[in-house]
């Protein structure tokens, strides 16, 4: 007996979807039945995620370029979602940066720009997705926050006040919508380890700071967490797909760690 997948056939927006997690989320709600919408700054790597989508699990997809920060630009993004599919179901707030500066030496032009993409820019997608979801009195909006959203980051302080506002956000948009049967919820993942951010950037960074080699700067990072291993994407993508399914119909204004117990609250 075939198994319907578990989103069958729901339109899914996501935003920075072209590479990494964001590609991973699409890839993965594409394998569970929806349609996908791949929305990135990066145009060109949005359209080459779809394409591979499309091809591989014989979904509808359309690859969009945006600024999450600018308002016209995640307006028109929503436009042209609802002209291609009539309606948006799920949508993921995934685009987000990283600048990591100690407090005293942070230029305030940068922190301002994490704050912009990963506060500002959940926001303004929120409130459209909102407007577009509200007549039909149904959709699920879902943040991709992080463990930084529940405890400080060293030398770390824009994106740390970034996610804890996400988290706030979440739950203030999750009490705005649940009259219209719209649900808001985020997820903190813990340290990507296998991720291109790290293996291509991060130990090579660490490696030089402190000194040792970039196989002991990731198992300082693996021995900080219980379940002794990194989170990977498909620890994120199974949380995301029950967030997103009715499976999670009495769950609104949360924060789930993926963090293999080095965040518990």
């Amino acid at each position: 007996m075939s198994c319907k997948p578990l989103l069958e056939d729901r339109i899914a927006l996501v935003t920075g979807g072209a590479q990494g997690l964001g590609r991973a989320i699409c890839e993965r709600l594409a394998r569970e039945g929806c349609h996908v919408v791949v929305a990135d700054l990066n145009l060109s790597g949005a359209e080459e995620t779809a394409a591979a989508i499309a091809s591989e699990h014989h979904r509808r997809t359309l690859a969009i370029g945006v600024d999450v920060t600018n308002e016209a630009q995640v307006e028109r993004m929503f436009q042209r979602t609802i002209e291609e599919f009539g309606q948006v179901d799920i949508v993921v707030s995934n685009a987000g940066i990283l600048i990591a500066e100690a407090i005293w030496d942070f230029p305030a032009d940068k922190w301002r720009a994490v704050i912009d993409v990963n506060l500002v820019g959940y926001f303004l997608v929120a409130k459209h997705a909102a407007r577009t979801m509200i007549p039909k009195r149904k959709g699920v909006i879902i943040q991709i926050n992080s463990k930084s959203g529940k405890k400080g980051s060293y030398k770390n302080s824009a994106y740390a006040a970034s996610k804890f506002g996400g988290i706030g956000l979440t739950q203030s948009i999750a009490l705005d919508l649940a009259d219209y049967g719209i649900r808001v919820n985020a997820i903190c993942p813990g340290n990507l380890l296998d991720s291109p951010l790290w293996v291509n950037s991060l130990y090579k960074q660490y490696a030089k700071k402190w000194g040792i080699s970039e196989e002991e700067v990731r198992q300082k990072y693996v021995n900080q967490v219980p379940m002794k291993r990194g989170c990977t994407y498909e620890d994120v993508t199974n949380v995301l797909v029950f967030l997103a399914s009715d499976q999670s119909s009495y769950m609104t204004g949360q924060a789930i760690n993926v963090t293999g117990g080095q965040e518990m609250r």
